[in-house]
């Protein structure tokens, strides 16, 4: 602290015109590009691939443009060609520079903010290309249009010189071609499988567009994707279906124009648990719903109980199907496109049109309930999955409230092999999953009491791919991790509640150990996937060798890392010189008690001076071979630890995942082993 006398006032730093500082052009995409792409990550360098793939969207559903193609170069260029009009090249009234200039160089400038550039559009904020500019280290802008070919380059954001005309063309069309600045990105490496994910989405959402994704980085191992879908969304849902049992054959599909609101939607039932939503407006993924996907589930809940009861599937004195009841195994696409979407933020997760809720509620019921009666073996296939849901549901808020009723007769007492912590505030606590008795002492022992918590499980749970809320908590092992959590579950569930920030699985490094953390996550996706997206899911890691030279001694958690230490440890033995004994590498698995197994390997290995003479490696197949000191050295310590956070960067491809891996069908699960199981290095059966 200074300290400062009467005499001597303390000096207020000055606040005037000359400290504000204003930044022209594209400097403050630069200084703040977090603002602009979500952050400097691999997310927000593939965000630069949308934005420019966006505007030849947009040509696209104006009607312009039925070819995009995507092309990564080697040196990490990117290359995007549409054959839509083509950037307009003539200079602009208010900026007297070219308009191709103007676009890529001013912020908020393009044909989307208002006048007839484009009825809709999904860059709707006007920032795309300019930011995309700004964020590379070189870009080059060919524009055919005109009965011309014309060029410009620019240099972080800043044009090199000015349009000019390369040759004659009958063609149009705009091809941007970009290199990712490498003082903005700290990683520059395009995930191949995440562009080929988001263009096939972008074409089923654009109907009769051809998109073509080229992986020209390597020439000699070329690959390449063409999307184009004539089904649109009913060949969206299809996909998302596959490999499942249908209930309703006849996917159900509605295309509608209302007051300037054109909405496309396409739904099809499974024999699933969950529900899949996929909403866009204007082509965006509107991951957080919407006034759109508000309007859809009020129409379907109103809909499809007007028509079971007109129908007499639902009888006087029954009560009406809940929202989750209809939602439950239903696949369900909504695209819909406006003239001025209006979006909560830059990522434009949510759509706020107010007006949009009724518009499609009036479009899906008409067309829902025609749908219904027009085909009825699909209405009653529906129908009593809806109905078989509805009973499982009060089947299991009774199985529910016997848990909460056991919970409160017994005072809210927490489960018996639960070892909790001292700390009551959620936001410093965290539980350990285990497996076992054994691994679970290990854990008690070695575990910082204050904070962390203990919950060993006793085998494999339940894998709740295809079970209902019902039959789930009627595992023993489930109701405890459920009561332990503080959750509840189904309709009562409160993330509030949750009685511990991070949530941590921790298994044995083997086979086993690997299917019960695959059953646990099912579970926390299946009926707690809001605990996965808001990060309070972890994997814990531990080592998997311990290796030794002398005195020195290293975990790792790799084979990588094993034979790095291995080299390290065998130089430092041979820089030791010791003359006349011969390095010996020897690699156990410790069965038993660990400190047992070292007394072995210590009698066997070591020299008439008491020294260690080689390298010993032992392998860890499970947790309980720790003593308490190690396990917390080398897995519990917050300032040494390795945790792998659990996230759900795509919704879809992770539902796949676990219907295949989880699910009742064998050949998926049979292919997903075959493909993958050349990438397996160490299996242990």
């Amino acid at each position: 602290m200074v300290k400062t006398s009467k005499s001597e006032p303390v000096k207020k730093s000055e606040y005037g015109a000359k400290q504000i500082q204003v930044l022209e052009g594209l400097a403050p995409v630069r200084k703040r590009p977090g603002m602009y792409i979500g952050g400097t990550g691999l997310e927000g360098l593939h965000h630069l691939i949308w934005e420019v793939v966006d505007n030849s969207i947009d040509e696209a559903m104006a009607g312009y443009c039925n070819s995009i193609e995507i092309e990564l170069l080697p040196d990490n260029f990117v290359r995007v060609t549409d054959n839509g009009r083509g950037i307009p090249v003539e200079k602009h009234a208010q900026t007297k520079k070219s308009t191709l200039e103007t676009v890529l160089t001013v912020l908020h400038a393009g044909g989307k903010f208002g006048g007839e550039g484009y009825k809709v559009s999904g860059g709707l904020h006007g920032v795309g290309i300019s930011v995309v500019n700004a964020l590379s280290i070189y870009v080059k802008a060919e524009i055919k249009r005109d009965g011309k070919i014309w060029m410009q380059e620019y240099k972080q954001g800043k044009p090199k010189s000015s349009v000019k005309p390369m040759g004659k063309t009958k063609d149009t069309g705009t091809q941007i071609t970009f290199q990712p600045d490498g003082e903005i990105f700290a990683e520059i490496k395009f995930d191949w499988d995440k562009i080929v994910s988001r263009m096939r989405q972008q074409a089923y959402l654009t109907k009769g567009v051809k998109i073509k994704i080229i992986d020209s980085r390597n020439r000699d191992k070329g690959k390449s994707y063409t999307f184009y879908f004539d089904g649109g969304v009913v060949s969206y849902v299809k996909h998302l279906n596959r490999g499942k049992e249908i209930k309703n054959k006849v996917p159900f599909y509605v295309e509608k124009e209302k007051e300037d609101v054109f909405t496309e939607i396409a739904m099809q039932y499974n024999d699933g648990y969950k529900e899949h939503i996929f909403a866009f407006a204007n082509n965006i993924h509107t991951m957080d719903g919407g006034t759109h996907v508000v309007g859809f589930r009020s129409a379907l809940t109103r809909t499809f109980n007007s028509f079971a009861r007109k129908k007499g599937y639902l009888k006087e004195k029954d009560e009406n199907l809940t929202g989750e009841d209809i939602m439950e195994g239903l696949t369900t696409v909504i695209n819909i496109k406006l003239k001025d979407p209006q979006f909560e933020g830059q990522t434009k997760a949510k759509l706020g049109n107010s007006n949009v809720k009724s518009i499609v509620a009036s479009v899906i019921s008409f067309a829902l309930e025609e749908y219904l009666e027009e085909n009825p073996n699909d209405a009653r296939e529906i129908l009593s999955k809806c109905i078989l849901t509805a009973k499982a549901r009060v089947a299991a808020r009774a199985a529910r409230d016997t848990i909460i009723r056991k919970g409160a007769l017994e005072g809210m007492t927490l489960p018996g092999k639960l070892a909790d912590c001292s700390d009551r505030k959620s936001e410093n606590c965290e539980i350990y999953i285990v497996e076992g008795d054994s691994a679970g002492g290990s854990a008690k022992q070695g575990r910082d009491r204050s904070f962390q918590a203990i919950l060993p499980l006793r085998g494999k749970i339940l894998n709740v791919e295809r079970a209902r809320l019902d039959r789930m908590l009627s595992s023993n092992e489930i109701k405890t991790l459920v009561i332990a959590m503080g959750t509840s579950v189904g309709e009562s569930f409160d993330i509030t509640k949750l009685r511990y920030n991070r949530i941590i699985i921790m298994t044995d490094a083997d086979v086993d150990g690997a299917h019960i953390r695959t059953l646990l996550l099912t579970l926390f996706y299946r009926y707690f996937e809001s605990l996965i997206t808001e990060g309070h899911i972890y994997i814990a890691q531990p080592p998997l060798y311990r290796i030794q030279a002398g005195k020195s001694f290293k975990y790792v958690f790799s084979e990588e890392e094993k034979d790095g230490v291995v080299k390290e440890f065998r130089t430092m033995l041979d820089q030791k010189k010791v003359k006349g004994k011969k390095e010996k590498v020897e690699e156990i698995e410790i069965e038993g008690d660990e400190e047992t197994a070292e007394d072995e390997i210590e009698t066997e290995d070591v020299n008439s001076d008491g020294e260690m003479k080689g390298i010993v490696i032992q392998r860890y197949k499970g947790l309980g071979e720790m003593n308490p000191t190690q396990l917390w050295e080398t897995t519990m310590n917050p300032e040494t630890r390795i945790m792998k956070k659990v996230s759900i960067e795509d919704a879809e491809a992770a539902d796949i995942v676990f219907e295949t891996l989880m699910g009742n069908e064998v050949e998926p699960r049979k292919k997903f082993i075959q493909t993958h199981a050349k990438k397996v290095k160490n299996l242990d059966v």
